[in-house]
C-alpha cells in the first residue's frame, strides 16, 4: 500500500486496518478527537485470567497464535510465548516469511492473536475494542521505522513536536511546554545541537535519531523499532545502535525486529523466529 502524503508524522496512532508498519506513517488516527490516552480505568475485567500481570513486565505473550483463514490455513504464530521486562533491549530476528512482520503487528497492537494472551504494560489487550486499543497504542507505545517519516519542510524541533499533535496534553504536559519537550528529547538522542534545522541537512543517522526522539516525546513503556538501521550505512549504523544501548541504560524498553545479524548482537537477549515459532537463542552482546 503507498501511504498518503497528506498524513503527518506524529503520535504512534497506526490504523489497525493496515496490514503492515510498511503502510503506516505515524501520526495518521481516524480515532483524533475520541481517543487520546489509556485510562487504566477502562481496563476489561480480567477476573478469569490464570496469573496475575507481572508488574516488571511490559510485553507478556502467553500461547499467542495467529491463523490466517485461507486454502490451506496459514499459521503464522505457533504458541508464541514470550516476556519483556523493563529496560530490557530485546533483538526479534528471522528470515523472510517466518512470521516476523506477524509478530511485529501483534506488539505493536495493528494485529489480534486468533487465541492466546496480549498483557501490553499490564493490560490485557485481546479483549480491547479497536477505539482502546488505539488509545493503548498511543500512550504506551513508541514507534521507529526504517524509513524516518520526517516533513522535510518542517524543522527538527517541528518534527518531534508532531508527536503529540492528534492527541490531547496530558496533566502537567501541556502544548505550551512542548517545544521545550521537545528540545529535551533531541538532547536527550544527541541532536540538541541541530534544533532549528530541517531534515535535508542532517545525515541519515541524524534524521533517524529525530525519529527516535519524536517516538520518546510521549514517555512510552516500549520503544518498538521495525529495520531501524536498514537504511543507514556502517558509520550511522552504530551510531544509532549505541544510542539504543544508552536509552536503555536510562530505563527504556527495547524491541527491535530485524535480519541485520550484526544488529541483533548488539541486544541484551535475542530471539529467533522460524515457522512462527519462537525460540530464544544465547546472550548476546
Amino acid at each position: 500500500m503507498t501511504p498518503d502524503p497528506s498524513y503527518v508524522p506524529g503520535p504512534s496512532h497506526p490504523p489497525d486496518s493496515y496490514d503492515s508498519y510498511d503502510s503506516y506513517i505515524p501520526g495518521s488516527s481516524d480515532a483524533r478527537d475520541s481517543v487520546d490516552t489509556w485510562d487504566s480505568s477502562d481496563t476489561p475485567d480480567s477476573s478469569n485470567a490464570v496469573d496475575p500481570p507481572d508488574a516488571s513486565a511490559v510485553i507478556e505473550l502467553t500461547d499467542v497464535r495467529r491463523t490466517f483463514d485461507s486454502e490451506p490455513p496459514v499459521h503464522a504464530l505457533r504458541e508464541v510465548n514470550l516476556t519483556v521486562r523493563r529496560g530490557e533491549h530485546l533483538a526479534i530476528v528471522g528470515p523472510s516469511g517466518s512470521g516476523k512482520s506477524t509478530l511485529l503487528n501483534t506488539l505493536g497492537l495493528l494485529d489480534r492473536p486468533t487465541s492466546g494472551s496480549y498483557r501490553l504494560d499490564g493490560v490485557e489487550t485481546t479483549g480491547l475494542g479497536d477505539l482502546e486499543r488505539t488509545a493503548l497504542r498511543g500512550s504506551r507505545i513508541g514507534f521507529v521505522f526504517q524509513a524516518f517519516h520526517l516533513l522535510p519542510y518542517r524543522t527538527v524541533d517541528e518534527n518531534v513536536m508532531l508527536s503529540e499533535a492528534y492527541r490531547r496534553p496530558r496533566p502537567g504536559r501541556g502544548r505550551g511546554t512542548r517545544l521545550a519537550r521537545a528540545r529535551e528529547a533531541l538532547e536527550r538522542v544527541g541532536l540538541g545541537h541541530r534544533s532549528g534545522f530541517r531534515p535535508d541537512r542532517l545525515s541519515g543517522g541524524e534524521r533517524q535519531r529525530v525519529a527516535i526522539a519524536r517516538a520518546l516525546l510521549g514517555d512510552p513503556a516500549l520503544l518498538l523499532c521495525d529495520e531501524p538501521t536498514g537504511n543507514l550505512d556502517s558509520e550511522n549504523t552504530v551510531s544509532v545502535l549505541e544510542l539504543f544501548e544508552e536509552l536503555c541504560d536510562q530505563g527504556v524498553t527495547l524491541v527491535v525486529i530485524t535480519h541485520d545479524e550484526a544488529v541483533s548482537r548488539r541486544a541484551g537477549r535475542r530471539v529467533r523466529i522460524t515457522d512462527g515459532r519462537l525460540t530464544t537463542e544465547a546472550e548476546a552482546g
